[in-house]
């Protein structure tokens, strides 16, 4: 179907306004279909016009404008006409809905624990015709009513405060101004926790079977919800404004979460199963924060356009750190994002599908969703950080106040920002958004030991960027050095370096204030194996990471010094978010495809001995944070030791840490090692499915039957991803990713050529979002030789697969063409 154009969403924008819209959604008629009615109210500024609104039902039943019939073959791809328009109008439209089973439109699941049902709202990005008749852009805002009928032992959740006016039948209050994509509905029998603050009702809502773990962790994420609104209210001076506050852990979610005005929707893996450490609490305080931000921004004052999407993502993104410090004492947040988020955002800026900040094209809809990406969130954040150093926070803050007040329940874009910061400031900042904000790429810095910080910009992308950072020196645990430097051209001079010793570690952007990969000199870099774990700071050690990690991408930095660091330093570290992330890039990224094939088992090896070594750190310390490390060595080791005897003993539970006694996500991920090793014994597999009958469970028992290196194996994974129609984002997700890794070049060589039909195969079924994260774990990089690159380069020149699944095919290739140099330059 036709994604709508900007030129069409400005002309009809011109035309219309919406003034109310009625929904009533019928989820009782079975796990395929529902009915949807909605009436709408629309204001039209030229009478006798011709327009059309959004609809893609399985069955328009019918459709009136003003009282006249419409003919429902005049629906076309989706845009039923409306001709003759009155100054006033009502549009009724009737219809028979699909459920959706890939986490879009309204998704419905079947939680196996317990074999009940769960529907959920997700209509971003332009899936709102999927459930009910819209105009379907996000600058026609209007308030919504909607009311459900559902089995009587379900509750709902949505936009506006529910209420059941007898059994299955509920009420939602009308909202305010909305979006279409905001607009959700979360149905099913949901367990609760309630609350309130500050006069605002709170919730917290999960599936049934996860009643006890929501409600053990509820204190705690009620608590986060607490303390960030009443840090917005104080930040913003504007209270919240969309009544009730509800956050809904929901199943086979795409993305990390939702900000849909009063009730947030999240992917519920975030209800921890079992044991969680500080960082992945830590995560989902910050996304908590994050969309709780998006009430002002996103939600309060919505883009006009997606080519303005930054004015949501980079901003809640910038906020929630914020408040992750701020309101909630994590000084650490800010080293997770680091290590974390721009380590994704600068993996973006190296792929040729890079782009700006802001203004990146967007013609239509559907291409604005390639644009969902690191850029969005963490470059976006960083630049807001370099605007705070070059304008002050106080400027800031008035001018964010300034902007949400005059837009407040409407539109904004990049001008009317920038005027108002402008405004704050009392300064121009067309120069600075030029360079920040429509200029694409990173630059790298680097400080020679003669005292001189430079500045290398993209060849392709040329802007003069100029930075606020400093730059620090560490000899041993002690700081020897910190400069303050304003980067305005090429080069900077910085005092003192020329000084320092031999063997001191030289970071610059050491406190990760600005955006820009860095390169480490000669020295620093030969230092790290014995002197990176030794850094006092943090922040500092985190942008060595980064560093590290960035130049093996760009083939500047030896894979086996990357390995050599982590053995000795990783041990050692004493930031969560640092050792999660580094662990994880170690066995997902560095040692699968920029290790040599023949001195993999080796890394592992090495990196198994590491694990044992963190875990004697953690059994000396014997308190909560060697828990923690003691959690973090055991999953680096289920990845990467090849200990059969001994993933046989956990996986039996047998041997485990205190705190992973019983928690069934980890045995899986035992079992998953053990498949990869094809050491897992039918009769092992089956009993862990009848002992884990969950949706998690029943998930990650695919990854393991797909992660098995035989040739039946991956034709029954391979089987299941073309053949299953009732496959949902997850499983199909779940699949791919346990496709290729692990598996010998030979055994799944023969199918690095079939990605492309599998996926317009996939593509007939599955939205874009979610075939776009499959199109990510299916590309066939994981076989690292240049016929892939071959097959590869041919996938990309395919007509048949949509923007969303192209652009990821793009970035996946430039990682193995990345690969493939590192190869070159170091094998």
């Amino acid at each position: 179907m036709p994604s709508l154009t900007r030129d069409e969403a400005v002309a009809r924008a011109a035309l219309l306004t919406v003034d109310a819209v009625e929904v009533d959604l019928d989820l009782d008629r079975g796990a395929e279909t529902f009915g949807s009615r909605t009436v709408l109210r629309l204001r039209c500024v030229e009478p006798g016009a011709s327009t059309f609104v959004d609809v893609r039902p399985v069955e328009l039943h019918s459709a009136t404008l003003n009282g006249t019939p419409l003919d429902p073959g005049s629906l076309v791809d989706g845009r039923l006409p409306l001709a003759d328009l009155a100054a006033e109008n009502v549009l009724e439209v009737e219809a028979t809905m699909a459920y959706g089973h890939d986490g879009q439109g309204l998704h419905r699941s079947t939680d196996p624990a317990d074999d009940e049902d769960y529907v959920y709202g997700h209509l971003f990005l332009d899936a709102a015709p999927r459930v009910f008749a819209c105009v379907d852009q996000p600058d026609l805002k209007a308030p919504y009513t909607i009311r459900a009928r559902t089995p009587q032992h379900w509750s709902v959740v949505g936009n506006g405060a529910a209420q059941q006016l007898s059994p299955g039948e509920w009420e939602l209050a009308t909202t305010q101004p909305l979006a279409t994509y905001f607009v959700t509905v979360c149905a099913g029998p949901w367990v609760s926790v309630t609350d309130e603050h500050d006069g605002v009702p709170l919730g917290v809502h999960a599936r049934r079977s996860l009643a006890e773990p929501l409600r053990e962790q509820a204190g705690q994420m009620l608590a986060t919800t607490r303390a960030c609104l009443d840090h917005y209210h104080r930040l913003f001076g504007i209270r919240y404004p969309f009544g009730e506050y509800h956050q809904v852990f929901v199943p086979e979610f795409n993305a990390g979460a939702m900000e849909n005005p009063g009730c947030v929707t999240f992917r519920d893996t975030y209800v921890f199963r079992g044991a969680a450490t500080p960082d992945q609490v830590l995560e989902r305080d910050n996304t908590i924060a994050h969309e709780m931000a998006h009430m002002w921004f996103g939600d309060l004052v919505t883009m006009r356009w997606w080519d303005d999407l930054w004015l949501n993502e980079s901003f809640a993104e910038y906020m929630a750190y914020r408040a992750s410090t701020e309101a909630l004492g994590a000084e650490e947040a800010w080293v997770e994002f680091g290590i974390v988020r721009k380590l994704w955002g600068y993996a973006a800026e190296r792929s040729p599908s890079t782009h700006p900040v802001a203004g990146s094209p967007a013609p239509d809809a559907l291409s604005a969703l390639q644009n969902f990406d690191g850029i969005s969130y963490a470059k976006g954040a960083s630049v807001l950080r370099q605007l705070i150093a070059h304008i002050g926070d106080d400027a800031f803050v008035a001018g964010v106040g300034a902007y949400l007040r005059e837009h407040a329940f409407g539109n904004g874009e990049l001008a009317e920002f920038l005027a108002a910061m402008a405004e704050a400031a009392g300064r121009d900042l067309d120069g600075w958004a030029q360079a920040w904000l429509r200029t694409a790429g990173a630059d790298r810095l680097a400080v020679d030991r003669d005292g001189w910080l430079t500045r290398t910009t993209p060849r392709a992308h040329p802007a003069d960027r100029p930075h606020t950072l400093d730059v620090a020196a560490f000899d041993g645990d002690r700081e020897v050095l910190r400069e303050t430097v304003v980067l305005a051209g090429d080069r900077a001079a910085v005092p003192g370096v020329a000084d320092l010793p031999g063997d001191a570690l030289v970071v610059p952007n050491a406190r990760d204030l600005t955006w820009a990969e860095v390169t480490l000199d000669d020295r620093t870099l030969a230092e790290l194996v014995p002197g990176l774990a030794d850094v006092p700071d943090p922040l500092a050690r985190a942008v060595a990471w980064t560093s590290l990690l960035g130049g093996m991408h760009r083939a500047t930095v030896d894979p086996a010094l990357v390995v050599d660091v982590v053995e000795a330093a990783w041990p050692r570290e004493d930031d969560a978010s640092a050792l999660s992330r580094v662990s994880l890039v170690t066995t997902s990224t560095v040692i699968p495809l920029f290790v040599l094939p023949e001195e993999r088992e080796e890394a592992l090896e090495r990196l198994a001995a590491a694990a044992d070594s963190l875990a004697e750190r953690a059994e000396e310390a014997g308190d909560a944070a060697g828990d923690a490390l003691a959690l973090v060595a055991a999953r680096v080791w289920a990845r990467s030791g090849s200990d059969t005897a001994r993933l046989h003993r956990w996986a039996a539970g047998d041997g485990l840490p205190a705190a992973l006694a019983g928690d069934d996500d980890f045995r899986w991920l035992v079992l998953r090692r053990l498949a990869t090793l094809d050491a897992l014994e039918d009769a092992e597999l089956a009993a862990a499915e009848d002992a884990d009958r969950s949706l998690a469970g029943r998930l990650a028992s695919l990854g393991v039957r797909a992660s098995r290196p035989t040739a039946e194996a991956k034709e029954w994974a391979w089987g299941r991803l073309a053949d299953d129609p009732d496959l949902s984002n997850y499983a199909a997700l779940e699949l791919a990713r346990g496709f290729w890794v692990g598996a010998a070049p030979d055994l799944v060589r023969p199918w690095v050529t079939r990605v492309g039909d599998l996926l317009a195969h996939m593509g007939e079924r599955m939205g874009e979002d979610a075939l776009s994260r499959v199109a990510t774990a299916l590309h066939p990089k994981w076989v690292v030789e240049p016929e892939t690159l071959e097959a590869s380069t041919v996938l990309l020149q395919r007509r048949d697969l949509s923007p969303g699944v192209h652009r990821a095919l793009l970035d996946e290739d430039h990682v193995l063409r990345e690969a493939l140099a590192s190869h070159r330059r170091f094998g």
